[in-house]
């Protein structure tokens, strides 16, 4: 396994630090999956990447998260009757940290591009990034979903829905639109749909949709007990302060 790098990326003014997690090089410990699915979720900041993965994995929405360091999640999954090693790369700082990004993409199976439907900014930079996969992994099939995350704010809303469809149908992807904080089944269903596309695509699958849908196993993972342990201190928090009252 590659160990850990702390490196410094300058960004627009100022130099911040970011740990590069390390890209495993063989599969999940104590998991003897039929295959590996390996997801890097990439986007602009502060467009809800890491709010989609958790929301995902743990059914539970944080409203506030500490600086993304680009964590690595790894989970056993039953993906249509079928068990799969699942592991979701976050992505930090958008496009600047492009050692983490160029490592990702290389090591991904399949790209969930994420923007903000209230940041139009945001939707701009899923072009550029498309473009990038594209230098990496410059001929065949990529799966690919395109993400318009905080469809729960639709007054703040800059990104009309058949902007993203379009964008998607350019890109030959499909287009969702969730949002992290309020709707579990969009975020669930944008993920599956990613994990069934590079399930057929690593071979194994004949297209055809069987029963048993995706299955949560429980988190055994460093990173999920870590959210945990987020969230029994964030409980705590609110008793306490109900207690002030």
């Amino acid at each position: 396994m590659r160990l850990p790098i702390d490196q410094t990326r300058t960004m627009s003014g100022g130099s911040s630090n970011f740990l590069l997690v390390p890209i495993p090089e063989y599969p999940v410990l104590d998991c003897v999956p039929n295959k590996n699915v390996k997801i890097v979720v990439l986007g602009a900041s502060n467009v809800g990447k890491t709010a989609l993965i958790v929301r995902f994995l743990t059914k539970r929405f944080i409203g506030d998260y500490e600086a993304n360091t680009g964590a690595l999640y790894s989970r056993k999954i039953n993906l249509d009757g079928e068990q799969v090693s699942l592991q979701v790369q976050d992505t930090p700082c958008g496009l600047y940290c492009q050692e983490q990004i160029n490592r990702s993409i290389y090591w991904a199976d399949g790209y969930v591009l994420v923007f903000s439907i209230t940041d139009h900014s945001s939707y701009r930079t899923i072009q550029p990034l498309y473009q990038h996969v594209r230098r990496i992994h410059p001929s065949g099939n990529i799966p690919i979903i395109l993400v318009g995350n905080k469809s729960d704010l639709l007054r703040a809303r800059e990104v009309p829905s058949h902007e993203g469809e379009a964008l998607a149908a350019e890109l030959g992807g499909v287009y969702f639109e969730a949002s992290a904080r309020e709707n579990h089944e969009g975020v669930h269903a944008a993920f599956l749909h990613i994990c069934q596309e590079i399930s057929r695509a690593l071979g194994g699958g004949n297209g055809e949709k069987r029963r048993g849908g995706l299955h949560l196993a429980r988190p055994k993972s460093p990173n999920m007990q870590e959210l945990k342990r987020r969230f029994r201190q964030v409980l705590s928090s609110k008793v306490k302060s109900s207690t002030t009252l």
